[in-house]
């Protein structure tokens, strides 16, 4: 009774015969997440008329996302294509460290993202004065203190418990609940302790980002010009699409971990993956590709190419 050398990872239970196929689809997005993050990365650092409060949070949140999509991404496509579906014991502590890690630090990002738009729209006059580089610092700094505050205790219950039974996690990676459920005896504290987790920190974060939106659409609807309308809209619009692909799934995905037994188990493995792989590929077309600077300067340096 004590933690194996190693797990294995079924990859997408029920799904196996299709997992070469479904790993192309999960390589395009894989490339095209990564290949923008770092193009998004290197734009911001490069051009010194991007070294502003929102271009700060967007290069944070693309960093988050690459390492995010570097910690998972590769073991899927080495399960999917190669068979590869043995990891270390301690190889899946930290892959579950570092996914809850950069998850809920990228929903600590779009909550300031929210909070920058919010300054922006409805205190212009204010945000230079509020939005400093040491208030950007110690909100990058409450975050990363909130993450390990709130992770290490889940990482560390998770190494604590005793593994007697079979050592086969049905999940493409090693989430939390899939780890816990193959330990012997009580396992409600872990239980406990994720879904409370789970629910208080991106319910907090999406209510005060669905706060911050509805006072800035409140302020949108005063404009008078019809253009600046519509051009607001469509761009709250889709920062509110993004956020809900991101914390819809990932909350479905945890509650179905703890009380649903009865869905099938690859849908919501799928659900698990894609909430992990498809906001970090869109947030660089939504945050990124549509702020006009960005997209300026990306296509500059495509015409000096």
């Amino acid at each position: 009774h004590s933690s194996p050398s190693s797990f294995i990872l079924t990859g997408i239970p029920g799904l196996e015969d299709a997992q070469f196929w479904i790993a192309f689809p999960f390589c395009t997005m894989y490339f095209m997440a990564v290949l923008g993050n770092i193009t998004l990365l290197l734009v911001i650092r490069m051009d010194p008329n991007l070294h502003w409060p929102m271009f700060y949070f967007l290069s944070m949140l693309a960093a988050i996302d690459l390492m995010l999509t570097i910690s998972i991404v590769p073991k899927f496509l080495s399960i999917f294509w190669f068979h590869s579906h043995e990891i270390t014991f301690e190889g899946c502590v930290a892959q579950m460290f570092f996914i809850h890690s950069f998850s809920m630090a990228e929903s600590g990002v779009l909550l300031t993202m929210a909070l920058d738009r919010y300054l922006a729209i409805c205190k212009p006059l204010h945000y230079s004065a509020i939005l400093t580089g040491s208030t950007i610092a110690k909100l990058g700094l409450a975050a990363a203190v909130c993450d390990i505050v709130i992770i290490i205790p889940l990482t560390c219950m998770v190494t604590t418990l005793s593994y007697c039974g079979p050592r086969v996690i049905p999940h493409s990676y090693c989430e939390c609940m899939s780890v816990v459920k193959l330990a012997c005896g009580d396992i409600q504290p872990n239980s406990i302790y994720g879904i409370t987790a789970a629910t208080v920190i991106v319910g907090l974060d999406s209510i005060l980002i669905a706060v911050s939106y509805v006072l800035i659409l409140r302020e949108v609807t005063g404009l008078s010009s019809r253009e600046a309308r519509l051009k607001s809209f469509g761009t709250c619009g889709t920062h509110i699409g993004v956020i809900l692909l991101f914390y819809l799934p990932r909350l479905f995905s945890s509650y179905t971990q703890h009380w649903g037994q009865s869905i099938p188990v690859h849908p919501c493995v799928l659900a698990a993956d894609l909430y992990l792989l498809v906001p970090p590929m869109l947030n660089r077309l939504i945050y990124g590709m549509r702020t006009r600077p960005i997209r300026e300067q990306v296509l500059s340096l495509i015409w000096q190419k």
